[in-house]
């Protein structure tokens, strides 16, 4: 309880508020701070008129506290589903593009085959996607090649093609010939946020022709950079299997790339020894043929 009431302090920059938050009487919460204070041997929070302000040291506390809070609540479902026969959870963290083509249809799948075996999904750019497996805070990773996978297991998943979006009426829509990249440099873009390996590969491109890439926008979606393009504010690149239904909803346009870059590798991977059964047996299955054929018929 104490922990908890700390993070809130933190996050409320209030002792009132947090103590209404936590149930608690306004005098019993300031002696409970008080009393965690004294066990740690250090000032958490600095009090001022209008509230509470965080140490140095209630900043530290704060972020392994909170971390603190998420395992126990992590504990406390795995412990109500283990009474209800889930008798393993994996923890799954993969990149927009695996989720928005491939993830979702096979993890349903494999959900029918093993109702004892949670998988449980987290969505990250590339880079963090490698940096949540590394410090092991995933069991298995699905990410687009390009962040340093020295010291992980990796497999090919899936390929994919990133495709040039733009508006309906765009005059890089006139020609149906695929287009270099460079030649859309004079561009406004529109990209997702920093560590989505799309964006990497933009501006590598760009900095090998020694051309400024003209980011105007970064959004955290697929969805949302579409609507961005067309509203008229820039163009975009995307994996063609996702952007696909989007394109056609919202009327864009799109064109294929010349580039060698725009044909992507997708990988899963485990950290370097002997995973456990389960996450054995879920990238055994993610990595079979019969897999890969229904996840190309699906994306057609």
């Amino acid at each position: 309880m104490s922990i908890r009431l700390a993070v809130a302090c933190a996050q409320t920059g209030s002792l009132t508020a947090a103590a209404r938050d936590s149930h608690l009487a306004l005098a019993a919460a300031s002696r409970r701070i008080r009393e965690l204070e004294v066990a740690l041997g250090d000032t958490l929070f600095e009090r001022h008129a209008r509230g509470l302000l965080p140490t140095a040291a209630g900043r530290v506390f704060v972020k392994h506290g909170l971390t603190l809070l998420q395992t126990m609540e992590q504990l406390g479902t795995e412990l109500t589903d283990l009474r209800h026969g889930i008798a393993r959870h994996i923890r799954l963290c993969a990149s927009s593009a695996a989720i928005s083509q491939f993830l979702p249809p096979l993890l349903a799948r494999y959900g029918e085959l093993h109702p004892q075996v949670r998988v449980d999904l987290e969505e990250q750019v590339s880079e963090a996607v490698v940096a949540t497996l590394r410090e092991g805070r995933a069991d298995v990773a699905v990410f687009v090649e390009g962040p340093d996978t020295n010291g992980l297991e990796t497999q090919l998943f899936r390929n994919d093609e990133l495709v040039l979006v733009l508006p309906a009426r765009h005059c890089l829509a006139a020609t149906k010939t695929p287009i270099a990249f460079t030649d859309t440099l004079d561009e406004e873009w529109i990209s997702l946020t920093a560590g989505a390996a799309m964006l990497q590969k933009q501006q590598q491109a760009a900095l090998a022709a020694n051309r400024p890439l003209k980011l105007r926008m970064q959004v955290r979606s697929f969805d949302a950079v579409c609507h961005m393009v067309a509203s008229g504010l820039g163009i975009a690149v995307l994996p063609k299997g996702a952007s696909l239904p989007i394109i056609k909803t919202m009327k864009l346009s799109w064109r294929p790339l010349t580039d060698a870059w725009a044909q992507r590798r997708l990988l899963v991977a485990t950290t370097v020894g002997r995973p456990d059964a389960a996450v054995t047996s879920l990238v055994d299955f993610l990595l079979q043929p019969s897999q890969n054929a229904k996840a190309k018929g699906r994306n057609k």
